[in-house]
């Protein structure tokens, strides 16, 4: 197998895991908004319900049913803190994959540089061989012209 296909080889695996790598990328952005999506929910929902006892402490309200909105309440505040770790576990995801994306793009990148110059090398010396060609047979022309007898 020649450098060449060799490289080629490489530079397509090494495309593939940076597809790949983008692909677990978008995966983990989308969960990411998802989780945000319910950290938001899950926060406007508490604001609701907070203004509900408010609402409620200002026609007034019996202990028991106070003791349950403070309940609720409490168990809304623990959600929402769960929601927080789950997005910052879920950013952190992320950045990772951000990472890993990076890492794979710039592999496929000292590939594609790689096979770049092998190229441009192939197309300097595929010059000077035609070159070489040329001058070899101007040379030839110009030896025939000299030897060639001269008519008067």
């Amino acid at each position: 197998m020649s450098a060449t296909s060799q490289l080629d080889m490489l530079s397509e695996l090494a495309r593939n895991a940076r597809d790949q790598a983008g692909q677990a990328l978008a995966g983990e952005r989308q969960s990411e908004q998802q989780v945000n999506a319910q950290l938001e929910s899950l926060t406007r929902y508490r604001y609701e319900y907070a203004e509900r006892l408010q609402q409620a402490m200002r026609n007034g309200i019996d202990p028991a049913s106070m003791h349950n909105y403070q309940q609720f309440l409490a168990s809304l505040d623990a959600a929402l803190q769960r929601a927080r770790q789950a997005l910052h576990e879920q950013r952190q995801r992320v950045a990772r994959r951000q990472h890993e994306w990076q890492e794979e793009q710039q592999r496929l990148s000292a590939y594609d540089t790689l096979s770049s110059r092998r190229e441009a090398e192939r197309h300097k010396r595929e010059a000077r061989r035609e070159q070489r060609l040329s001058d070899e047979l101007a040379s030839g022309r110009l030896l025939r012209e000299r030897n060639a007898p001269r008519e008067t």
